[in-house]
């Protein structure tokens, strides 16, 4: 299942010169089925076209797991990695790890992973901080361009003004499309690479075609699905290889479904925090996707364990309420996650939707 390499769908990730596919790879899934089936999928993936890869420290195996498969094949891929380490020193030893798990000599892109506020800005910029240690790995030929992601388009608008940074990776879908609004807009007049993460928004949704489509409508964008099994690639890949016009009936199915959705789905902005019982209150709500992203072994996670616990004392005070732009009832949907968890997940009834 060769790709065809039509023109309009190849681009040129902004400054950094890097060409690929518009459709690229997402290493967050491969985490969760056998390392065979993950480096199965990964090598059809390539096969068939794919020529970028992301993945991160914090996505436990995937890295090892990709690394391992691009060993078995010739084409030529280029490589993402992350860390959410704000230190110069600290992400000198992750882009360290990073190459011993991708078994690469560099990394094409190495990002600041999950830059949420302007404390963590502040300090990924300090002079001791992980744009600096970014800069001299960049000096020494061990990693090739520097990336930002983050879930908050205040943040990720900061970041393009500055212009420290070569690429940003922002949430993007037809149930988060703010980002096409400003965003993406300014990123690509100043040639910053725009990588569209989360197209079926964080697992909620599964209609590859109109959620493909629609981003990928959107020209200078580089699109990164997550998958991990051969069927659900060739499912994305298909959606790909076709035209990305929305014709008018699917602009009525993904008007449908944003009505479905309007009051029962986090867009990840944070204007709701802070939260008087320091609730990460994003995470809370993304709770069910992030498991079924991931698996179990993030319910053993110290941070989601603390966030479980401190949504467990929510005191219904409502102040996230009036402060969220798009009026969700967030300690109805907080309190019915935690009870999800305890009556429905943990005892083995496990759908997310």
């Amino acid at each position: 299942m060769q790709a065809k390499q039509n023109s309009h769908k190849r681009m040129v990730l902004g400054r950094t010169g890097l060409e690929v596919n518009r459709l690229g790879f997402g290493g967050i899934p491969i985490q969760r089925v056998s390392e065979d089936e993950a480096i199965m999928t990964v090598l059809h993936a390539v096969s068939c076209g794919v020529d970028f890869i992301d993945t991160a420290r914090a996505y436990t195996t995937s890295e090892q797991r990709i690394g391992r498969a691009l060993q078995q094949t010739d084409k030529k891929v280029v490589l993402a990695s992350k860390s959410q380490i704000r230190t110069a020193d600290g992400i000198r030893r992750e882009i360290e790890t990073s190459l011993k798990n991708l078994q690469r000599d560099s990394i094409d892109l190495y990002q600041c992973h999950y830059v949420k506020n302007e404390e963590d800005y502040v300090q990924v910029t300090s002079s001791s901080g992980a744009l600096q240690g970014l800069v001299r790995a960049r000096e020494e030929g061990l990693i090739g361009h520097i990336g930002v992601t983050s879930h908050s388009l205040d943040m990720i608008e900061r970041v393009i003004d500055d212009g420290l940074f070569d690429t940003v990776m922002v949430c993007f879908s037809f149930l988060e499309p703010a980002a096409a609004e400003k965003v993406i807009p300014k990123a690509l007049k100043k040639n910053i690479g725009v990588i569209a993460m989360k197209p079926f928004s964080g697992g909620v949704l599964a209609k590859a075609r109109l959620c493909l489509k629609y981003v990928l409508s959107h020209p200078g964008l580089l699109v990164i699905p997550g998958v991990e099994s051969i069927a659900l690639f060739d499912a994305n890949w298909q959606v790909f290889q076709g035209s990305c016009r929305l014709d008018e009936s699917e602009r009525e199915e993904i008007e449908s479904i944003r009505r479905q959705y309007d009051k029962k789905f986090c867009r990840r902005c944070d204007y709701c925090q802070p939260c008087s019982e320091e609730i990460p209150i994003q995470l809370i709500l993304g709770m069910r996707y992030a498991i079924q992203r991931f698996g179990d072994a993030i319910l053993q996670k110290d941070w989601m364990q603390a966030g479980i616990e401190h949504a467990r004392r929510c005191s219904e005070c409502g102040e996230c309420m009036e402060r969220c732009p798009y009026e969700l009832p967030i300690p109805d949907m907080i309190r019915e996650n935690i009870r999800w968890l305890d009556e429905d997940y943990r005892s083995g009834q496990r759908p997310v939707e």
